[in-house]
This record gives structure tokens, C-alpha cells and sequence, in this order.
């Protein structure tokens, strides 16, 4: 996959065109990236993701301090690579990017820049000016300009149709093993090990306090969970902590993310990490003292290893 940083001087072959946010590039996206390339082949062109940088609502919405979202920009990119895309367009957004109308967007944008053939658009995109450009709007305007558009129904389970805020919303709920089935994979959070209050290491539970790369990183919700913790290019079992650690902080406003690698006693401090969620354990709980809290994190150990084993 070529990455391209704007739309000038492309030179692309008959390109077959999708555009959107692609949060978390889960089952729906893969079903409409899937379409897309299919269609790239059929008529010996190339396939084309447009995405925007930052997230439009972090322009459009500055004022929401709850904004959070699956994946930043370089998870993205490294899940669309596996979708077998030619081409990722990442666009600058900004105001000015947002009040271009849609047919303005589609005339100077996707046919004289970037030369689209042929458009694809999911079951219920919008695009342009305060999201006026949907389906018929987009299709209207194409007409004039020869370009094909085709329109991608949503991916159904039992549940319902995916999408990227029923995932937001199964993470935050503590439903992490269906918001896992609707990604098709397993929900990770990258960042830096920093220095903690050392706590764990006093009861036999180490533990790497993690901040993440990205401040709008959504962070499940409170919980002990089974992870496997990634280090370079080696992966290690781990049950990980998220919370304001009751036992030991009154501050509830506090909260931290923590991870205690099984069989590991390296010094990582500053080193960078990922977390892979495999399984919610429980609730975070208050204990009365630390003895109880680490007889439950030795249950919780079994079980983690009882589950990746």
C-alpha cells in the first residue's frame, strides 16, 4: 500500500475510490474495503482509501473534552495494509476543509485531482459541507462528471449492523469480548512505560504503568483484564489493571493503566509497549487491605494463564 500525505500529483491508474473515518477498520469496513478492491480488479484499476487527519470531530467539536476514538492514524494505516489496498490518501481536515459543499468536493477533488472512475460509499456515509453529501446528493452530482457510484449496505450480525460507536460503546461497558467479535480482532492500547508508585512490586505483582501514544485513545472501561503484552517482537502473557486503584488511592479521579507480565523482571521504563485485550476478568474492587488484594491478583493470575493456555 502507497501512502499518500494530500491529493496532488497522484498519477493513479483508473482508481476505485472509498473515502471515510474508518475508526478501528472493524468487520463492516473490512466487508466495504473487501467490495472495493474486487471491483478495483474487475476493471484492472487501482484501489483508493481517502481518510482525514485529525478526526473531524477534533476540528468540528473542539469544545467536547469526551472525544475518544479505536485507533490513531498509525493503527489505521497498519490495518488498512492488510486489507490489500493500493492506494491510502490521508487528507488534511480543517475548517476550511469542511465547508467545501459536496458536488465542489467531487468535481475538484475526486475527479480532477484525484481522476476516481468509480466511487464507493457505505450504507450511511456522508460527506461535504455539515454532511449534506449522502447518497442521492452524492450520485446526482456524479452524474454530470461520468463517475460510477455504488453504495455498500452495512455488515449485519445477530446483534445488529457494526459500526464504530457500537464498538466505542461495548468497550466502555465492559462487553470487550463483542466488541472484539465486531472488530475481528483483538482490541489493543499502545503507548510509553512510565514510572508508577511501585506498589505491585512490594506484593510480588510488578506492574508497567502505561501511558498512551495518543490522548484520544479510548481506554476500556475499569476492570482487570487478560492480555498479551507485545515488546519488540515478543509476545508475553499478562493481566492488566485498569482503574484508580481503590485499595490504595482515595482519589478516584486518578486512574492508570497497568499491566503485571507473567514470569518477566526486566527493567522496561520508557520503553514502548502494547497491550492486546483477550478477556475482561472483573470489576475493579476495593479491598480492605493489601493481603486480600493480593490473594485475589494471585486468583487472577490463574486464571489468566488458564485462559491463554
Amino acid at each position: 500500500m502507497v501512502i499518500h500525505d494530500g491529493y496532488e500529483n497522484l498519477n493513479l491508474f483508473s482508481p476505485v475510490v472509498t473515502l471515510g473515518i474508518f475508526d478501528g477498520v472493524h468487520r463492516g469496513h473490512m466487508a466495504l474495503l473487501d467490495f472495493l478492491v474486487s471491483r478495483a480488479r474487475a476493471i484492472k484499476g487501482e484501489s483508493v482509501v481517502i481518510t482525514f487527519s485529525p478526526h473531524p470531530r477534533l476540528v468540528l467539536e473542539k469544545n467536547n473534552t469526551n472525544l475518544s476514538f479505536l485507533t490513531t492514524m498509525e493503527e489505521k494505516k497498519a490495518l488498512l495494509e492488510n486489507a490489500n489496498i493500493d492506494h491510502l490518501i490521508v487528507i488534511q481536515f480543517n475548517n476550511e476543509f469542511s465547508k467545501i459543499p459536496a458536488c465542489d468536493f467531487i468535481k475538484d477533488i475526486l475527479v480532477e485531482k484525484i481522476g476516481t472512475k468509480h466511487l464507493i460509499i457505505g450504507y450511511n456515509h456522508h460527506f461535504g459541507k455539515r454532511g449534506e453529501g449522502d447518497f442521492n446528493t452524492i450520485k446526482q452530482c456524479s452524474e454530470e462528471h461520468a463517475l460510477v457510484v455504488e453504495q455498500v449496505q452495512g455488515f449485519h450480525t445477530e446483534e445488529g449492523t457494526i459500526s464504530s460507536s457500537s464498538i466505542r460503546e461495548a468497550l466502555l461497558k465492559g462487553k470487550l469480548d463483542e466488541a472484539n467479535r465486531w472488530l475481528g480482532y483483538s482490541y489493543s492500547v499502545s503507548g510509553t512505560v512510565i514510572e508508577g508508585r511501585r506498589i505491585g512490586r512490594s506484593i510480588g505483582f510488578p506492574t508497567a504503568n502505561i501511558k498512551p501514544d495518543s490522548q484520544y485513545k479510548l481506554i476500556p472501561c475499569n476492570g482487570v483484564y487478560v492480555v498479551e503484552v507485545k515488546l519488540g517482537n515478543q509476545i508475553f502473557p499478562g493481566m492488566l489493571s485498569i482503574g484508580s486503584n481503590p485499595t490504595v488511592n482515595e482519589d478516584i479521579r486518578f486512574r492508570s493503566i497497568e499491566v503485571h507480565i507473567l514470569n518477566f523482571e526486566k527493567d522496561i521504563y520508557g520503553r514502548k509497549i502494547s497491550v492486546i485485550f483477550r478477556k475482561r476478568l472483573r470489576d475493579e474492587k476495593k479491598f480492605d487491605d493489601l493481603k486480600k488484594l493480593t490473594e485475589q491478583m494471585r486468583l487472577d493470575k490463574q486464571d489468566t494463564l488458564r485462559f491463554l493456555t
